[in-house]
């Protein structure tokens, strides 16, 4: 049996990963603009360091980002509103949720959302399973297992 997936072409893809500091969020958007960068596409990046020092972990103040702006034609800005968001945990999600248009990718780590990470951000039932995020295209993943 054949399987086909449906894809879909664009011009020019936003990603931004959004963890907590000190995930590797930086690091993941070094390897994936190297990548990028490899195939000959253009490309224009965006480090977010969290405001606060050494933040509590899964927290707003304490998250993180990398946004990789990238196609096959000139790039002049990072982007504003990401295509694809990659969120690590659920304060991830919570402080970018904001920037991402409605129809946009994400990928979510399930295994942090568990119910005191999704309590310690303000989520009093799961942003997964409530349909706040029914607008977006969710790919819940177990990243960490």
């Amino acid at each position: 049996m054949q399987v086909t997936k449906q894809t879909d072409r664009l011009d020019r893809v936003i990603i931004r990963f959004s963890g907590d500091s000190g995930d590797g969020m930086q690091l993941a958007g070094d390897l994936f603009t190297s990548q990028t960068a490899s195939f000959g596409n253009d490309l224009a990046t965006l480090p977010n360091f969290p405001a606060e020092i050494r933040a509590p972990a899964g927290t707003l103040p304490g998250v993180s980002s990398f946004q990789l702006h990238f196609a096959d034609h000139d790039i002049l800005t990072p982007g504003d509103a990401p295509n694809v968001l990659v969120a690590m945990n659920p304060a991830a999600l919570k402080a970018n949720i904001g920037d991402v248009p409605r129809g946009a990718e994400i990928i979510v780590n399930t295994d942090e959302f568990t119910k005191r990470a999704m309590t310690k951000v303000g989520y009093a039932t799961s942003p997964l399973e409530d349909g706040s995020l029914d607008g977006y295209r969710v790919h819940p993943v177990p990243l960490n297992t």
